[in-house]
């Protein structure tokens, strides 16, 4: 057996432009997101704002993912990036003026609920672009044999961007007020969008340059759907996402149960990424690879327990342990799904696969945070995180049933052959 190499991913030079560039554009787009969840929120005291903001987000990202994949197997990686990039600092840019002085004091609030909503909107139609570039740009950087490890870096800088954009936004907004934190947030998205331009330009690898586009989607939606480790997998996830949303409900938390304010807010909305972090790194030095599947299953559904216990809790800290423990189960989660992806995938089909996880899990981030606004409106909010909980258990156990071949899934052959090429 090849020995594994920790550090594999990190001894090419691009890789670790590309990290540096994920983790500030990922830092600045979580901190947008907690910043604008908190002033909204704070402007109408309605959990259906917050759901508006998901299905914002979710209907141009789940509407578009098909297409972008297409437009990234047909296009140079790079360029498109530094596109999406720079047009999501314009929406920062956007974000900033909106909640200026002047603009709060002269502007009704439903005026400024509206733009915010515009420009949510606009977010996720490029957001539909990110996951298939990114996903398609770590196989042009590092060699086949490196792609699990690059996907496990890749995804801790993510979490790691995460945290920190998290933990830092609640602070942010008590230091700094919502309209500095966005000006910091404009200025990382702009820094990204500089880094991006350190990585060189890169070969289209799709031979079928000018398919047709419906021929095009049609098969990158025949091979997820033929590929049953990869549909598997997209289904769990999904499913977890968007029942588990419970983190759109925590400003509701840190504000009216709780009773912890921006600084509580933002220590609960980093716990769960604190725990994908340590779970991502531990696995880049202990793979999963046998019994991926059941692996995967038992990580969804301590996923839910947490989500249960979490939307049970009238403690702050027993809150934020379950809510940490809900991201080191989720982490696993992530990192098994993310080695099936870059393993099963052919180079030129990474657009379009990673556009059908960006449909499955992706857009399920915005949908589920639009069902955790809807179910709290009508069952109220603890109730809703302990159903969505539930759903999630239900979910894993019928899977674990109806779907043995998933469940025995193993992945050891998958990593030999590939150390071999």
């Amino acid at each position: 057996m090849t020995k594994n190499d920790p550090y594999a991913a990190l001894r090419f030079k691009e890789f670790n432009i590309f990290l540096l560039m994920r983790f500030l554009l990922v830092f600045g787009w979580s901190m947008q997101f907690i910043v604008i969840e908190w002033q909204v929120y704070s402007l109408t005291k309605d959990p259906w704002s917050l759901a508006i903001i998901g299905l914002m987000e979710f209907v141009p990202a789940f509407s578009m993912a098909l297409f972008a994949g297409h437009i990234v197997d047909q296009r140079e990686k790079r360029n498109l990036l530094a596109l999406c990039i720079g047009a999501f600092s314009l929406i920062s840019l956007g974000l900033f003026l909106l909640t200026s002085p002047g603009i709060v004091s002269g502007w009704s609030t439903n005026t400024i609920l509206y733009c915010i909503y515009a420009l949510v909107f606009f977010g996720g139609f490029l957001r539909s672009f990110f996951g298939p570039i990114l996903f398609s740009l770590i196989a042009l950087l590092v060699p086949k044999k490196a792609y699990p490890n690059a996907a496990t870096w890749s995804s801790s800088a993510w979490q790691i961007a995460s945290v920190v954009g998290l933990a830092f936004s609640g602070f942010a907004i008590s230091w700094f007020s919502v309209h500095w934190s966005l000006c910091i947030v404009f200025s990382l998205v702009s820094l990204a969008f500089i880094t991006v331009f350190f990585i060189s330009k890169k070969p289209i690898l799709n031979s079928k340059i000018n398919e047709p586009i419906i021929q095009s989607l049609k098969e990158g939606l025949g091979f997820v759907f033929k590929t049953k480790a990869i549909l598997g997998a997209l289904t769990l996830d999904m499913v977890s996402v968007l029942f588990g949303g419970a983190v759109i409900l925590l400003p509701i938390f840190a504000q009216d149960i709780l009773c912890v304010g921006s600084e509580g807010f933002g220590i609960l909305r980093a716990a769960p990424s604190i725990g994908a972090i340590l779970t991502m790194i531990a696995t880049a030095y202990l793979p999963i690879s046998k019994n991926a599947g059941m692996k995967l299953l038992m990580a969804i559904f301590g996923f839910g327990v947490c989500i249960i216990v979490f939307g049970l809790s009238t403690s702050f800290w027993v809150s934020v342990v379950a809510l940490f423990f809900s991201g080191v189960t989720d982490g696993v989660s992530m990192v098994i799904r993310q080695t099936i992806l870059q393993l099963k995938t052919p180079d030129h089909m990474r657009g379009r696969v990673a556009s059908v996880n960006s449909m499955f899990v992706g857009s399920s981030n915005e949908l589920g945070a639009f069902e955790s606004g809807v179910t709290a409106k009508l069952m109220g909010t603890v109730a809703a995180v302990v159903f969505g909980g539930t759903m999630t258990l239900i979910t894993v156990v019928t899977t674990a049933v109806v779907s043995p071949t998933f469940r025995k899934l193993d992945l050891r052959q998958d990593f030999e052959s590939n150390s071999q090429d």
